[in-house]
């Protein structure tokens, strides 16, 4: 949830100021617009999350086979959850309030990825491979 209040101005200032509709007018196709946008969201928000994560593993008392399932988790969950919240701030992007409504869109959508990430980081603090959840958040 605490991404979903960054993602929530994905799109807005573009609209707000007009530069969405300049970016529709690109000959370059949309979703590579969006893919653009939402990568370079995750790397100021997603990528000093992976940074600070042996920071976090330390304080945390986990192993270096936990902290590394905790990198891989992030690394593949974070851009995971950038991307499918991407349409819910595309649809909620015109609204004054609608950190609410995403949230409510878009929760459901990321419990799949929140459920291996957790799974993966229980495997690895029981010292069991997580290759299978990695796997599919991958």
């Amino acid at each position: 949830l605490a991404s979903l209040l960054a993602l929530e101005r994905l799109f807005r200032d573009d609209l707000q100021d007009g530069s969405l509709e300049q970016l529709m007018l690109l000959p370059v196709p949309l979703p590579a617009v969006v893919l653009a946008k939402v990568l370079a969201h995750w790397a100021v928000t997603g990528l000093p999350l992976i940074m600070l994560s042996p920071l976090v593993a330390l304080l945390l008392g986990m192993d270096v086979y936990g902290w590394k399932i905790m990198a891989l988790t992030l690394l593949l969950g974070t851009p995971a959850l950038g991307f499918l919240a991407a349409p819910g701030v595309g649809l909620t992007a015109g609204l004054r309030r609608g950190g609410v409504l995403l949230g409510i869109l878009v929760l459901p959508l990321s419990v799949p990825v929140l459920i291996f990430a957790a799974a993966a980081m229980d495997a690895a603090s029981m010292h069991l491979p997580a290759d299978g959840y990695l796997a599919v958040l991958g």
